[in-house]
């Protein structure tokens, strides 16, 4: 977690947006400094090394207002003091999906993987000028070089030899062909349910909100599913299988194939922790990649 700004640098942010200091309250998750800014916004902070990610979540912002199933915040202010950027916006009404997620009743869950689906789909159908500030890296340069470094940067994170060595071959027998981008689309590459709210209605839970677009970037669509995978189905098949053919998959589409390419971006992405998931997610029925892939990303019959 990123420190704070001194006192200073924050009275002068409420001087700014004319908000008393004494609303401030810092949210206690997250990798920058977010605080309530009374019960209707909500301030994110960056400081100096990263003005970039404020950059680039402005943009996405300002990109997908009003066009996703799934509401995101408004974008109020943007701006810098004392060094450190900030981005000014509506606060979202609800509560983490990560707190909500035991609670969900099966039916909840399917219409959940349901409207996640189709909001991916729109994300990945967002155009505009507004997407000229968001990272293209070239995708073949990218996932070349992310293969080459890949068990260096798995044992750079403690990972056990006994899946080192698997990670070349598991990469060798998936198609390049298959992770190639033939056009890039807006990602917002950590869906997870931290960064999902649900508001209880009378109907039950429904999704109310989807925040922290900072990593924001252009790429190919199934880099999309390492996340959702990881941090929101977390092995439940059946989830995934209605999250993906609410986005658009056809059934035949589904299965085996499919679970491989997402371990290999799992492996290929660029924050991957395989050591991390291991320990938290469900356990393979084998010690193996190709096991592993069916046990996280496979979706059932």
């Amino acid at each position: 977690m990123t420190d704070s700004p001194g006192d200073d640098v924050l009275a002068a942010l409420c001087r700014r947006l004319d908000r008393d200091p004494a609303t401030l309250k810092r949210f206690p998750d997250g990798s920058l400094p977010v605080y309530e800014l009374g019960s209707d916004l909500v301030l994110k902070l960056y400081p100096p090394e990263d003005l970039d990610e404020l950059r680039v979540e402005a943009a996405a912002l300002r990109a997908v207002q009003g066009r996703l199933p799934i509401a995101t915040p408004d974008v109020v202010d943007t701006g810098a003091t004392g060094g450190w950027g900030y981005l000014l916006m509506g606060r979202l009404p609800g509560e983490s999906l990560k707190s909500v997620w035991p609670r969900l009743s099966p039916v909840e869950r399917s219409e959940l993987a349901g409207v996640l689906g189709r909001t991916l789909a729109a994300l990945h159908a967002t155009g505009g000028a507004r997407l000229e500030d968001i990272p293209r890296p070239d995708w073949a340069e990218f996932v070349a070089r992310q293969r080459a470094t890949a068990v260096e940067r798995q044992r750079a994170n403690g990972l056990d030899e006994g899946w080192l060595t698997q990670i070349p071959s598991f990469l060798d027998t998936v198609d390049d062909t298959k992770l190639a981008c033939a056009g890039p689309v807006l990602l917002h590459t950590e869906v997870m349910r931290d960064h999902l709210v649900l508001s209880r209605t009378a109907s039950g839970w429904v999704p109310s909100g989807l925040f922290d677009f900072e990593p924001a970037m252009l790429g190919a669509p199934e880099y999309e599913f390492v996340a959702v995978g990881l941090f929101v189905s977390a092995g439940d098949a059946r989830f995934l299988r209605e999250l993906l053919l609410a986005y658009g998959y056809l059934p035949e589409q589904l299965g085996d194939e499919l679970a491989r390419r997402l371990l290999a971006y799992t492996l290929l992405h660029r924050y991957s922790n395989l050591r991390w998931y291991l320990r938290e997610l469900p356990a393979p029925t084998e010690p193996t990649l190709d096991s592993l892939a069916v046990r996280w990303f496979g979706t059932g019959a």
